[in-house]
């Protein structure tokens, strides 16, 4: 369990990690060469440059960050593996419970037995497996083959239990992006549906209570022009599918988007990107958050 302590916490089989507490302002480099005793001043910027420093769990390579009082500052030693960005994914955030990612469109989450491709689970549990053959990933939640952005997976069952029994306590914010056909009229709205999977595995949606489950999505419009809008949407609740069936409902579907009712495909993809992920870290009871940047491809057919 993490402590607000300067002492170096290991054992047997995970990361050692040190968490300072930030009491005046400073700049990185300073800070940790103060705090790290015993450490030379290349070997601290060899973890910032293998993005093993974190502040307020977010991963910083700049040597000059400016610190603030109450910040903390993360000093993983053991390097978290990147490697793996090439082949669809790369690592955010790496502690000795869970790994946050970022996921590219077109990447599985998990695979299934008829489906022996590589798959985002199957990427981290061979990098963790290098590290220890027994070492294992768990599967926390998902997103579509398409649909790009933050995922999390728990280093243990304990973990993935913990987190999928108290998910709606737990996960605070999970907010995406989605290019949408169409110029969206209303500014923001909230959409509310039943959601039921068909045998063809496709979610339909009504307006009563069809024997499925109740869906809730907000979203506001961040830009648009005549053809297409961009809008920043909210998940109440986390029902299959559930961003792109509400999205058709309003006629607008996610541009790609074939299966719910998407004609135009500008930019090679589903335009769908999950940007913010927002938890409270089952062992710390911190909140922790986790952003992405708005792809560049969803920017481009508004000329940005």
């Amino acid at each position: 369990m993490y402590k607000d302590n300067d002492k170096s916490k290991s054992n047997k089989g995970k990361a050692k990690q040190t968490v300072l507490k930030v009491t005046e302002p400073s700049e990185l480099l300073t800070f940790l060469i103060s705090k790290l005793e015993g450490k030379s001043r290349n070997s601290i910027k060899s973890l910032l440059s293998h993005r093993q420093i974190t502040i307020n769990y977010k991963i910083v390579t700049q040597f000059d960050h400016p610190l603030e009082p109450g910040q903390e500052v993360l000093v993983n030693f053991t390097p978290v593996k990147e490697d793996n960005r090439f082949f669809g994914l790369k690592i955010v955030f790496e502690d000795p419970y869970l790994v946050v990612i970022e996921k590219k469109s077109g990447l599985l989450s998990i695979g299934t037995d008829k489906e022996r491709e590589k798959t985002a689970y199957t990427i981290l549990s061979d990098q963790v497996k290098k590290e220890n053959p027994r070492n294992k990933i768990f599967v926390i939640h998902r997103l579509d083959r398409d649909t790009s952005g933050l995922m999390m997976f728990a280093k243990s069952m304990d973990i993935q239990e913990k987190v999928q029994k108290t998910w709606d306590e737990t996960v605070l914010d999970r907010i995406y992006v989605a290019l949408v056909e169409g110029s969206v009229e209303k500014e923001e709205g909230t959409i509310t549906s039943w959601l039921k999977e068909s045998v063809a595995l496709k979610m339909h949606s009504t307006p009563y209570d069809n024997g499925g489950q109740k869906a809730i999505t907000h979203y506001k419009v961040i830009e648009k022009n005549r053809y297409y809008s961009l809008l920043e949407v909210k998940l109440e609740t986390g029902r299959k599918n559930q961003i792109r069936v509400h999205l058709q409902d309003i006629g607008h579907p996610v541009v790609g988007d074939k299966k719910y009712g998407s004609k135009q495909n500008p930019i090679g993809r589903v335009g769908l990107h999950a940007r913010v992920l927002s938890f409270m870290h089952p062992i710390t009871g911190k909140i922790v958050r986790f952003e992405t940047n708005v792809p560049r491809k969803f920017l481009s057919v508004f000329g940005n």
